[in-house]
This record gives C-alpha cells, sequence and structure tokens, in this order.
C-alpha cells in the first residue's frame, strides 16, 4: 500500500514541484487549493500519469474548520496520513511605514496559523498509528529577516520555532517534524523580477545561481522518506550557500 501525503497550497510553485515528486516517489498524493482552477486540473492529470491515486481538497488553511474538513475527508478516503507537508503561504510585500494592518495579519493567518491549523488536525491520527513526517516550509527570510518583508519574515520566523516545539512534543511518538528554509528559488514569484536583479541576486548566493523548485522538493522527498527517520527538529536551508 502506497503512502499517503498531504501538500498544502500545491496547484503551483514549490508545491506543486513537490506533490510530483513525491507522486514520482510512489506516494499516494492529497492536494489542498482555494480556488478550482486550471492548474489543478493540469497537476491532477501529471500525478495521476505517475501511476498513483490524486485527490484534491478545497479550503482555506487560515480557516481552522475548512482544516478539520480536509483532513477528515482525507482520512474518509485514505484512512491515513503518512506525510505532511505545509507549504501554503502568500506575501504581501511592504515597508511597515506602508503596510496596513490586514496586510500584517492575512500573511501571519496564512503561512503561520495555517500550519498551525493544518497540523493540529493532522497530527492526531499520526500519533495514534505512532508514525508520520510533518514537514514545514519556511523561508531563509524567516532566518535573516529582510527589509519590506516583516509580515512573512515573522511567519517564516514562527514556523520554525513552531517546528522545534513540536519536534519536542511528539518525537516520543515515532513522528519527526522538520523545517524547509528555500532561499531564492525559481517560481512565478521571482519570475517578476528583472533580469539584472536575478543577475544581482546570483552573484550574492556562492553557488552563483538561483534554485529551482526541484532542488526544494528533493529535500521534501528526503524528509518524507525512511531515510531520514532519525532527523527531527531540523531546519535545513535551500539556498545554494546564501546564509551560512
Amino acid at each position: 500500500m502506497n503512502k499517503v501525503a498531504f501538500v498544502t497550497g500545491a496547484t503551483r510553485g514549490i508545491g506543486k514541484q513537490i506533490a510530483l515528486t513525491l507522486s514520482e516517489n510512489n506516494y499516494d498524493v492529497c492536494l489542498n487549493y482555494r480556488k478550482e482552477n486550471e492548474d489543478l486540473n493540469n497537476i491532477k492529470n501529471e500525478i495521476e500519469k505517475n501511476g498513483v491515486k490524486c485527490y484534491a481538497v478545497q479550503g482555506d488553511v487560515s480557516n481552522f474548520d475548512d482544516c478539520k474538513r480536509m483532513v477528515e475527508e482525507i482520512i474518509n478516503e485514505f484512512g491515513k496520513i503518512d506525510v505532511l507537508v505545509n507549504n501554503a503561504g502568500i506575501t504581501k510585500d511592504s515597508l511597515i511605514m506602508r503596510m496596513s494592518q490586514e496586510d500584517f495579519c492575512s500573511v501571519i493567518d496564512i503561512n503561520l496559523t495555517g500550519t498551525f491549523n493544518v497540523t493540529k488536525n493532522v497530527v492526531s491520527y499520526m500519533m495514534k498509528a505512532r508514525s508520520g513526517k510533518i514537514i514545514n516550509i519556511s523561508s531563509v527570510v524567516g532566518i535573516t529577516g529582510n527589509a519590506g518583508q516583516t509580515n512573512y519574515a515573522a511567519s517564516k520566523a514562527g514556523i520554525i520555532g513552531f517546528t522545534k516545539s513540536l519536534a519536542k512534543e511528539i518525537g516520543s511518538r515515532n513522528i519527526q517534524v522538520n523545517a524547509v528554509a528555500p532561499g531564492f528559488i525559481e517560481t512565478q514569484m521571482t519570475d517578476v523580477l528583472s533580469d539584472s536583479v536575478k543577475e544581482e541576486i546570483s552573484k550574492s548566493i556562492p553557488l552563483k545561481r538561483m534554485g529551482t523548485v526541484k532542488d526544494v522538493a528533493n529535500l521534501v522527498k528526503f524528509l518524507a522518506s525512511d531515510e531520514s527517520s532519525y532527523i527531527t527538529g531540523q531546519v535545513i536551508n535551500v539556498d545554494g550557500g546564501m546564509v551560512m
């Protein structure tokens, strides 16, 4: 029987590649999405071509009741969740002098509270099974901070603290909890940057290039596997050496 992975924010960017990579490694994949869209149908088709099941659940991770319903749907469909990847996230960048309270709170609500909401509803099933992997997608910005991103940096730093605390709480139940902190990754978010800005960013990175979504997904694949069974409470950067 295949293992079951639940990936939030899985219709584009890093989340999409994580879902695809896990499906290529014989995981049945459950996708969370907020609104029905063409990207969702495309990724479902791609995953199913790998000979595994793909199940999509609609919901807003910042809404606790939505998260409870999504998890119950998956349990009813598969009977278990072996791997949870908390990837859903947004940015609303602005200097604090211009940042509205709404823009601060909405980023915290989706990125950080959303991670709690989903995990809270999944973890009881993992504890009963005495097995599970929880992988939280943070960011190097949660470690270093970044001007114009106080909301995003706070949410991603919060995820790091959440990860370490939860790893201590549930390690005795054979559940590993880790965080992945991507640096500059080529996604739709970075596509809006000019070539000159991308070139300057690359110069500041020891490996002299931006990362790919596959670079992040490969680490998630490892952390989801049995090969990482003695790794928990860690924050692993995927940043080409940008933060040391």
